[in-house]
Formats: C-alpha cells, structure tokens, sequence
C-alpha cells in the first residue's frame, strides 16, 4: 500500500492524466505531481511507458532508466494521453471513439497550471451562459445571451452525466467557421475529473467536432488542465488549432482562479442555481453520491 497523503479511495482508485504522448520526450525523466505526491515518467527508445512514485532528488531531465524504478504505478495508454492510478486502477477508461477515426485531426492543445480546483475547472468547461461575456466575438456575443432549455441525464449504466440538446449562438464556433451560427452540442463528463464537448462540425453536418478536457489534479487547490481538440478540419494547420483553443483556455484561466471559494460546493444550495446550472446541479449530485471529498466542499451530514 503506498503511503500517500490523498486518503480519498474514490480519486486515488482513478485514472489520471499526466501528458499528451506528443509531448513525452524519449529517454529523459519527466516529474510532475498527481494528489499531492511527487510522480515521474518517462519512455524509452521502443516506446515503453513508465511511471513511478519520485523523490525530490531525482530531477527532470535526467537520464530516464527504467531498470531503476524501484516504486512503479500502474499505466495505461489511452486516447492519446499517458495516464496513471495511486490506487486500485479501474479495468477501462472512458470511451471516446471518435479520437480513433482515421479521418479526424486529433490535436493536443496545450496544458495549463490552474490555481483551482478540478471540479470548479469542469463546471465552467459545462457553463455555456459565460460564452457572450468571457469569450466575446468568438464563443458567444450580446444580445445573444439567452441559454436555451435542455436536457440532462446521469446514466447509471454508463456511469456519466450527459447534456443533450444544447444550443447556443455563436458568432465563430469553430476555427473552420466563416460566420455565426445556432451551435448544437452535447456534453459528456465520463469521469470525475474529465468532459468532453461535441459540437456542430462547421465543415461536415453529418459529425460533430470534440473538445475535451483532462484534468490532473496535483492537488485539492491546483490542476494541470491537459486540453485538446478532435475535429475534422482539413483546411487548418496543426498549429492554427492550437492558438484557437489555447486563445479560449486563455480567456477562462482568469475566471477560474479568481473563483471562491476554489474547492467545489457539492452541495446545490451553497450557491443561487439557475436554469442555466442543470449540468452543474447533475455533476456536484453525481460526485456526491460517489462520495469524493478530495478536491470539493462535501455536503454536510
């Protein structure tokens, strides 16, 4: 049992992302923090992933050698990302199908420190009401502020919040797009600490685009936010979606760490819900019932 002092089963017995494959250099060790410890990783010459429990000795950038590794962590290879466990490690990983058509540009788009926590970083990843104000001329604009009624379900079976339904005017939805347009889009949050938005794609009316968002919490108050688009888009360069979708996270990172207080209510009460909050309610309720403490403000007994 590793000696840890995240003491939370329901966030150590996750997987949790620490890099996009794109950006792991091979042969060198790479650290980071993950539930307030101190984690390396790294890959050698024939791809082998590794990650291991560090210490504050062994720095970045040192020869990686796997035969080394005295504390290895569980690994898992999935949607493009390196991911790990600090606890018992679940059989699968949320699904995401669309990441693997052949046809799709799957772009990671930067990861960012954010002084907040993991659940207040996905509550805003859902909020459509702040597109007008946050991202103006490009997510949203005045007077088209009216967030449309829409459906949510927790499924059970699935063991996710989903929002269906969603529509929202946008004067640039996407990179791809020439003008502004009623978007249609779905949410899902398939896990405690991950969303994805699928999107109206903007050059084939049959799909839809996806972004998502992985979150690392390194610990109850601060995040690495792994961000990333997966869109059919053959007219833009891989770096022109970057700058896109780096230009929206750099909107938010402000609104996020000026948010208090910082760890997630999980009770609806503690803060005024309107129509527009129905994804939010259905996640603080979906983490409650899980009972997560790490990270959020639990409801009390």
């Amino acid at each position: 049992m590793l000696d840890l002092n995240c003491k939370d089963s329901v966030i150590l017995n996750q997987w949790h992302p620490l890099s996009s494959l794109e950006e792991i250099n091979k042969g060198v060790v790479h650290k980071t923090r993950l539930l307030d410890a101190s984690i390396s990783y790294g890959i050698d010459d024939e791809g082998t992933l590794s990650t291991w429990l560090s210490n504050d000795h062994l720095k970045a950038g040192q020869p990686y050698n796997a035969a080394a590794i005295t504390d290895p962590l569980p690994v898992k290879h999935a949607h493009g990302y390196l991911w790990t466990c600090l606890g018992e490690p679940p059989e699968t990983l949320f699904s995401f199908s669309e990441f693997y058509e052949s046809d799709r540009r799957n772009v990671p788009t930067g990861v960012f420190g954010v002084h907040v926590s993991a659940g207040r970083a996905v509550e805003n990843f859902l909020d459509m009401g702040h597109f007008p104000f946050v991202h103006t001329g490009i997510l949203g604009e005045e007077p088209h502020t009216e967030v449309k009624e829409y459906d949510v379900e927790v499924s059970e079976t699935r063991d996710e919040v989903v929002a269906t339904q969603c529509q929202f005017y946008q004067p640039q939805a996407a990179l791809a797009s020439k003008e502004g347009a009623m978007v249609d889009y779905i949410y899902r949050v398939p896990h405690v600490n991950c969303a994805l938005l699928y999107k109206s794609s903007p050059t084939d009316e049959s799909r839809n685009d996806v972004i998502y968002l992985f979150l690392q919490p390194m610990g109850q108050e601060q995040i690495r936010a792994h961000t990333g688009m997966c869109v059919v888009d053959d007219m833009n360069s891989h770096e022109d979606i970057r700058y896109f979708q780096q230009t929206i996270f750099g909107q938010d990172k402000p609104i996020l760490e000026n948010q208090y207080p910082k760890r997630l209510p999980l009770d609806p009460r503690a803060e005024t819900p309107i129509r527009a909050d129905k994804t939010a309610i259905a996640f603080r309720r979906w983490l409650s019932r899980k009972g997560l403490t790490y990270g959020v403000i639990p409801v009390e007994a």
